[in-house]
Parts: structure tokens; sequence; C-alpha cells
């Protein structure tokens, strides 16, 4: 049933430590699902917060999905939106876009807990160079599904019979799984590749024991059930493959090697201008940037 076990590797992101899945040596990509990060729990002491300087993307679409916390996103759109717990924040990148993601003043005076997953979707080729764009889903946006003792939410593309409101550009399933202890979940076979990842919690795949931090790539057409055995959060993700091989440098994916090179120019280029009239420009409000790395 499981193709491939993968462990979460933490990383230090200045201040607040997340814990990578994907790309993993052994698999670039379970789907479309490019990247996948694991952020927190982290907790933030009154003061103290998250700030992520405006970066830039292309060639993919970036989602952000909070169990606890909140996040206020700007991008060069023009796009000023907090997301909480349950939202979907999902931003195509396309030819490209530049964002901040920081902590709210409320919550940075107040303290707060930071835990959530930070998803990056690869898009077809013949979308890689769209126009960017930003959608904001509410909670009571997505679709639910209660099964087996546990709630089923659909974040993005289709799965247990429903769909999410988010427009998808190649068949995705990306699901949140709250299972209590006892409750159990079939991992639906409707796509080709998918995983299954344990936010919070263990729980067994036909008997085999997930801890949190593990990700379980899953054989092609099968469909194990999971069952909890303690109070867990699990993510499912997958969908079709995507045809071709994604390339990824810093925060941009291309199927086209010399894109990435033009965009690691426009970077530069846009930041030595003073993102005046450039290819990229910061959001309003923002006048820092991370530079491009070495």
């Amino acid at each position: 049933m499981i193709d491939l076990l993968i462990r979460a590797k933490e990383k230090d992101l200045g201040g607040f430590a997340v814990r990578r899945v994907l790309p993993h040596p052994k698999r670039r990509l379970v789907g479309p699902f490019i990247f996948f990060d694991h952020i927190g729990p982290a907790k933030f002491p009154p003061g103290k917060g998250v700030d992520v300087r405006p970066h830039p993307h292309i060639g993919l679409a970036t989602v952000t999905y909070l169990f606890e916390g909140e996040m206020d996103h700007r991008d060069s759109l023009g796009v000023h939106q907090t997301i909480y717990p349950g939202d979907v924040n999902w931003m195509t990148a396309g030819k490209g876009i530049v964002h901040s993601e920081r902590t709210g003043d409320d919550a940075r005076k107040n303290g707060f807990t930071m835990h959530g997953i930070q998803t990056w979707v690869a898009l077809p080729e013949a979308h890689e160079e769209t126009d960017p764009e930003f959608h904001h889903y509410g909670k009571a946006d997505l679709p639910v599904v209660k099964t087996g003792g546990a709630t089923l939410r659909v974040i993005l593309g289709t799965g247990y019979g429903m769909e999410a409101p988010a427009k998808v550009f190649s068949p995705t399933f990306y699901v949140h799984a709250d299972m209590p202890e006892g409750s159990t979940v079939p991992v639906s076979n409707e796509h080709e590749e998918r995983a299954v990842y344990i936010a919070r919690g263990q729980v067994t795949l036909d008997g085999e024991t997930l801890e949190e931090g593990d990700m379980a790539v899953l054989s092609p057409g099968s469909e194990p059930e999971m069952k909890a055995m303690a109070d867990s959060v699990v993510m499912l993700c997958g969908g079709a493959p995507l045809p071709g091989k994604r390339h990824i440098f810093w925060n941009f994916v291309s199927s086209d090697r010399d894109r990435l090179e033009r965009a690691k120019a426009d970077w530069t280029g846009s930041a030595e201008g003073g993102f005046e009239g450039t290819r990229f420009r910061l959001p309003d409000g923002e006048t820092e940037h991370i530079p491009l790395p070495e």
C-alpha cells in the first residue's frame, strides 16, 4: 500500500521551524504538489511574530492552510488578506507575483500559536505563464463530509464526492481530515497519485503505524483505511501526475531551466531598479525584500 515513507526534516526559517516533506530526493512531486511544509506548532510571545519579507514566485500556485494562528498576506496585485484557521489562501503565481507573509498587529501584540501547512502546486506547462491571481476562501466555503467518525474538508480539487471552490489547473486532491481517536477514513483511489501526511497524532494505515511528521506515498489504485490511534489531524494530497520535468530554484518552478534564469535576472534587476517600473513590484506598504540567494 505504501510506495515510500518520508519523514519530515526540520528547517529553521529564522525564529520558527518548519518540517519540510516535499521535495524529497526519492520523490519530487505527488500529483501536482511539489513543495510541502508543516509550519509549527510554534508559540510566539507578545511582541514577536512571523515576518516573511516580500519575495517572488513563478510557475506555481501557493496554498496556505492553518490549524491555529493567523497570517497577513500582501501581494503585488494589491491584495491584503488575513487568513484564519480553516481558510484557504490560493495564490496563482503564473508568470510572476511578489508577496509577503507577516503576523498582524493584534496577534503580535497578544502572542499566539502558529500551526499549519503551506504547499506549492506546480502548474501544467500550458498554464505556467498564466496571469497571476489571488483568491481567498473562508472556512465556511469549503465542502465538508463526515465518515467513520471523522470530519473531512476538501481544500482543493475533488475528493469523497465533493469539489472545492478554488479553480485548479490539473486534477488535484487535497483534504483535511480531523480524526478523533478510533475514527476511520478510507483513502479514496479517485486520483492516481496520493499521499497521507500526519500533522498531529498517530494513525494506522492498513495496520502500519504513522507518526506525526510522516508522509506515506501510496501505491496507485490502492484504497487503504486509516484509523486514528489518538486524536489526529491528517492531510491527504495528490492528483494526476504532471507531464514533463519540473525544475526548482528558490521560489521559482518551471519546466524550462532558461525560464528560471530569466526569473533570477528579473528579481535582481527589479531590486536594483528600486522596483519602479520593473518586472516585479513590491506589495503596497512594503519596502523590504528578500535578495536572490547565492
